[in-house]
């Protein structure tokens, strides 16, 4: 997709030799004020952390062609580039979860403290929200993205997104219904959050079965992401007693050393399992009224590469 002009001003290329290279400075110091933001932008239209870093990729690239000084809202630009970017992979991703092996879910990202802080940025990048996130199309979940999350104008998303601002506030208006009826009922705090985790690792780590039935509500649905490289459930196994009862078994069967560490995951309370050391999978939550009710249990080993060292979310 060929970028339009700025809509207020006009992008031109780069001038030629010294020239060029103090535009390239210029445009290398903006790019990277934003970066964290971009990032955040394409990780919640795509749910991949490896996907996100080729977005920045192509729109650093696409950035470094322009004269930026002609730019009157470079964040808008780049958020512009981003977006457009962010679209044509989601399309090509929508093949290759087609074809994936298993329940696909969300990339997990070991965050920052000031990530958990923000109470809004937690929540739209919970495992949870962004499940939900995946049940929208392309164009819908950029124009919810853009609009919900980061609160861009009708304007400016129509530019990103190729449409007309009316039929930008009508997909925005169907993509809300559509999130709002089957989003969480109810904001939870992290210390409710907290609490089900804590409840959860005690009754996992003593392969407690009615200590697990205790703090798994009754619908709890748990998702299991092996990518057909680690063995995980073929599909979502549904109730507490069909969970608990797979958890117990499960543990009991292997003979490894297992431990699980607190930590936050995607702004929110989660627990990164090892075995015998090593990162085998990190188990994010979705709690409604003090109890769970979705695990995600995410194995895949080319989705837990952002769980070493934390990354950097922002919504500006």
């Amino acid at each position: 997709m060929n970028e339009r002009r700025d809509s207020t001003a006009s992008a031109v290329e780069l001038p030629a030799g010294g020239g060029r290279r103090d535009c390239a400075a210029a445009a290398t110091e903006k790019f990277l004020a934003h970066r964290n933001l971009l990032f955040t932008v394409a990780y919640e239209m795509l749910g991949s952390a490896a996907d996100a870093e080729d977005v920045l990729q192509e729109t650093w690239l696409r950035w470094m062609k322009i004269d930026v000084g002609q730019v009157r809202d470079q964040r808008a630009y780049l958020v512009r580039i981003a977006t457009r970017r962010s679209l044509d992979r989601l399309r090509t991703m929508k093949r290759r979860k087609e074809a994936y092996v298993g329940p696909w879910l969300p990339e997990p990202l070991l965050t920052a403290p000031d990530v958990a802080e923000d109470v809004e940025l937690a929540e739209r990048v919970s495992m949870a929200f962004m499940l939900v996130l995946e049940t929208l199309a392309p164009t819908e979940r950029a124009v919810f993205v853009l609009r919900e999350v980061f609160a861009v104008d009708y304007d400016e998303i129509a530019a990103a997104v190729g449409k007309t601002p009316a039929t930008v506030r009508q997909i925005a208006h169907r993509a809300r219904r559509h999130v709002d009826a089957r989003r969480p009922r109810e904001v939870v705090s992290p210390r409710q959050v907290r609490a089900a985790v804590e409840s959860f690792q005690r009754a996992l780590e003593t392969k407690d079965l009615q200590g697990l039935l205790d703090v798994l509500a009754p619908e709890v649905v748990l998702v299991s992401d092996g990518g057909g490289v680690k063995q995980a459930a073929p599909r979502p196994i549904s109730g507490a007693d069909k969970v608990a009862r797979m958890i117990v078994s499960g543990l009991g069967k292997a003979q490894i050393a297992l431990t699980s560490e607190p930590r936050a995951v995607n702004g929110n309370p989660a627990l990164v399992l090892r075995v015998n050391g090593e990162i085998d999978g990190v188990i994010a939550v979705r709690v409604e009224d003090a109890r769970i009710t979705g695990l995600y249990y995410v194995r895949n080993p080319q989705k837990l590469t952002h769980i070493a060292s934390e990354t950097s979310l922002t919504l500006r």
